[in-house]
């Protein structure tokens, strides 16, 4: 008995399997109807198995067989596969870009001034990157991959856990000095407080407050005072014009700290179950530019 062609039948079957109709598969292969009914019946008589049962009433006409149901994952993941494989030749010649969206001031802070690393690994990537305030459809916007700051669980997508913050307050310099030096907690009390409250809708998101009882010094402050702003950039820019003490957090304030632009006054670290996570669909998983990102990632994240 002669093969069919095997790879176009199996391509026929996948895309029928996904919407159980001759014709959808047929419009998203490019072919006729009577195509893809050939190539199917064409492997189901090469492989002696039904794919599918067929009536000729109910609400859908076609429906998988328990063989077909079983061998479709395992058959979408060896196409996965493949188009992996083809964007790696093709990365050998050519430049293949995608599109991360991640917030903005961890862009800013963290991100930006690291991704030349990736660029000088991966020179065949070409990344867009989307600092959009709001969470991204990932399918309607054409996202690739994404950065998220939260506890890990955003409906359709697979998150990795990649780092996790903790708060202290941050300051210039010359709040050190002078005739209300920052010594103690209690000297805050002299000096304005800057208040991010660009997560202010994440109750377990750490606040001044929240800072003070637990550096034990829930009194001393008035915590109610100073300047908000929904921006977590702009708050420990603000904190490094030496404009007031902004409650910082690491991932945003390590290269401040390194650099001398901003110290820790105080040794008092409050921790927070809310993280940053790289995320992506499911089926992106296996994309080729989406593994070399989250590889890279992961080992930037690692040496922080």
């Amino acid at each position: 008995m002669r093969a069919p062609n095997n790879l176009n039948a199996l391509r026929a079957f996948e895309a029928v399997a996904r919407h159980l109709s001759y014709t959808a598969a047929a419009a998203e292969l490019n072919v006729t109807p009577a195509a893809v009914g050939q190539l199917i019946r064409s492997l189901e008589t090469y492989l002696d198995v039904e794919l599918f049962h067929r009536s000729a009433s109910g609400p859908s006409r076609l429906t998988l067989t328990d063989a077909a149901r079983a061998a479709l994952p395992d058959l979408q993941g060896g196409f996965d596969l493949l188009s992996n494989g083809v964007e790696r030749i093709k990365a050998s010649k050519s430049r293949i870009a995608f599109t991360l969206t991640v917030p903005p001031a961890f862009a800013d802070k963290w991100l930006l001034w690291r991704v030349e690393r990736f660029q000088r690994r991966h020179p065949y990537y070409d990344l867009r990157i989307d600092t959009s305030r709001h969470l991204t459809d990932f399918t309607a916007e054409r996202i690739d991959v994404g950065i998220r700051y939260g506890a890990g669980v955003w409906p359709n997508l697979v998150a990795t856990f990649l780092l996790r913050d903790e708060f202290f307050p941050v300051c210039s310099p010359a709040l050190l000095r002078g005739r209300h030096a920052l010594k103690t907690p209690a000297d805050l009390r002299h000096h304005a407080l800057i208040h991010d409250i660009s997560m202010s809708d994440f109750g377990v998101f750490p606040t001044w407050r929240s800072w003070l009882l637990h550096a034990g010094c829930r009194d001393a402050v008035d915590t109610d005072r100073g300047l908000q702003l929904n921006d977590s950039a702009l708050a420990i820019q603000t904190a490094v014009s030496g404009n007031g003490v902004a409650l910082g957090r690491t991932t945003l304030v390590e290269r401040d700290l390194a650099e001398g632009r901003l110290v820790k006054p105080f040794e008092a670290v409050q921790g927070c179950e809310l993280a940053y996570y790289l995320v992506h669909r499911k089926e992106s998983g296996q994309s080729a530019p989406v593994l070399a990102f989250k590889e890279w990632l992961l080992e930037e994240a690692g040496t922080r």
